[in-house]
């Protein structure tokens, strides 16, 4: 049988913020190719956006199916460093030096050179992506053994994706991207794109460097592979991945989690098309939305804990999955409808508030997904005896990343079914209803998954009281079955379940 987690207390400071570290490092590299590639590719170097779209979007797919692989390696992965900082380490250079590459095109190649080189540098640093962010995910599904613990712990992650997205787009937008005369809209600059990929290539480094060495002291404390569990095998592999979808409540999660990606990943394709050509902004007033997301995520950062101790789980995960499907669109529909415009007074401060839902939303649910994949992990060692963080995150990830794919292609493919010019340097040059179309495309039609994922969320069936009565059953049986190994370890009994901190 695993290892329990062995900390009898609430994590330290630095353990949480090494931990989120990694995940402002993660968003730096897939914020820049989620929210820039499509525009660089195709309104900068004039690649057809449905191509471009299709080349990001067969990148997501192959990713996806490495993601469980990896997941099951690192859950039988045996080592000094433990199952997951071999992977933490081993990640952090290649990583940054194919985010660099995909900014990066050689001078002289044309549509299909550029393709070809946008398909293999997004393909080489997704999956180097890959071995940093499943071990890290489930590294931080194991920190802690308690119900609103892990919470906190995923909030931390959240709360470091908003800072490493929202600096990310700010150092784009006002250091990198500045409007000219030339180019009022800075990214439609081609000039200064080599500088931003060198230095979002030494960022993510650096930062995934530096989360996997702060966390490095807590292997000790971490559940570890059973001294007599298989290396990987194709046979185990699917063994592993069964016995994460025989869990009805992960299948669940993994649906409803297919229709969010599904609306992220269209809205996230379609985003900077919007607020550049819909709503206008310049680059100087799209680095003001920052300050929107600040307010979001931080309010799920302080709070999102706290609704799983008072709601629980479940009612969080579909009332913020409503949120984000119905809240955002409404300015754009309003916009459909005539009443507000580019030229309505107090039209930025709107807009940035709606973001804030919209952020505060999808970090709530980002948050309490990711925490209660820690409980499945408690369900599953007690039916099997084994901790299987890697491959249930890892299957959700990937489930999520084929239907970004899909999201990504459709967003691609709206741009030019609604014939979109690929030369359009301001409004003035979109046709009204083009403009009108791609609003429907990212409000309305985008909300639909949404919602559809909110009726998934709802057949979620654990609670606080279902999670203490496993967590009870696994200290009774840990202490019949003792798991080999030394009896002690820094910071406690390993196999006995940690009192609750305070909270």
């Amino acid at each position: 049988m695993a290892e329990a987690p062995a900390a009898a207390a609430p994590l330290p400071m630095k353990t949480k913020l090494a931990f989120g570290l990694g995940g402002a490092a993660e968003m730096v590299a897939l914020y820049s190719v989620s929210s820039f590639a499509l525009l660089f590719y195709s309104q900068v170097l004039g690649v057809p956006a449905h191509l471009v779209g299709l080349a990001i979007s067969a990148s997501l797919v192959l990713d996806a199916f490495s993601d469980p692989i990896i997941g099951s390696i690192s859950d039988r992965t045996k080592s000094k460093w433990g199952r997951r900082h071999p992977f933490l380490f081993g990640a952090a250079l290649p990583t940054g030096l194919t985010v660099w590459a995909i900014f990066s095109p050689p001078a002289g190649l044309g549509q299909t050179g550029l393709l070809i080189w946008l398909g293999a540098a997004v393909i080489l640093m997704r999956q180097a992506m890959t071995f940093f962010y499943v071990p890290h995910l489930a590294l931080g599904g194991e920190l802690s053994p308690h119900y609103t613990e892990r919470s906190k712990v995923m909030s931390y992650y959240s709360f470091f994706n908003w800072a490493g997205g929202s600096l990310t787009f700010l150092g784009a937008t006002l250091l990198f991207f500045p409007a000219t005369p030339e180019y009022p809209r800075g990214l439609l600059n081609p000039e200064p794109w080599p500088r931003y990929a060198a230095a979002i290539g030494l960022v993510t480094i650096t930062a995934l460097f530096a989360s996997a060495w702060f966390t490095r002291d807590r292997v000790p404390l971490l559940p570890k592979a059973r001294p007599d569990q298989p290396a990987f095998s194709a046979r185990g592999f699917f063994g592993d991945f069964g016995k994460a979808l025989a869990n009805i409540n992960y299948v669940w999660l993994l649906v409803a989690y297919f229709f969010v990606a599904l609306m992220i990943g269209m809205r996230e394709g379609m985003r900077m098309y919007v607020n550049t050509f819909y709503w206008d902004l310049s680059s100087k007033e799209l680095a003001v939305f920052v300050f929107g997301s600040l307010a979001g995520y931080l309010t799920a950062f302080l709070f999102a804990a706290r609704l799983h101790g008072r709601f629980d789980k479940k009612k969080t995960m579909m009332f913020s999955a409503l949120v984000y499907a119905i809240i955002p669109p409404i300015p754009l529909v309003l916009g459909m409808m005539g009443i507000i415009s580019p030229a309505t007074p107090g039209l930025l401060p709107m807009l940035v508030a709606f973001a804030a839902v919209q952020y505060g939303a999808i970090s709530v649910l980002q948050i309490s997904a990711m925490s209660a994949l820690a409980d499945i992990a408690d369900q599953n060692e007690l039916k099997y005896g084994v901790r299987q963080e890697g491959i249930l995150y890892s299957t959700r990830n990937m489930a999520g990343k084929i239907d970004m794919a899909v999201g990504t292609a459709v967003a691609g493919a709206v741009i030019t079914l609604i014939g979109f010019p690929k030369t359009a340097r301001s409004i003035a040059d979109v046709p009204p209803e083009v403009l009108f179309n791609l609003a429907l495309w990212d409000s309305v039609l985008a909300a639909i998954p949404g919602v559809i994922a909110a009726v998934f969320y709802s057949l979620y069936g654990i609670n606080r009281r279902t999670y203490e009565e496993t967590r009870a059953a696994l200290e009774a049986k840990r202490k019949m079955q003792p798991p080999p190994g030394p009896p002690q370890a820094k910071g406690g009994t390993l196999g006995a379940a940690a009192p609750a901190p305070a909270e």
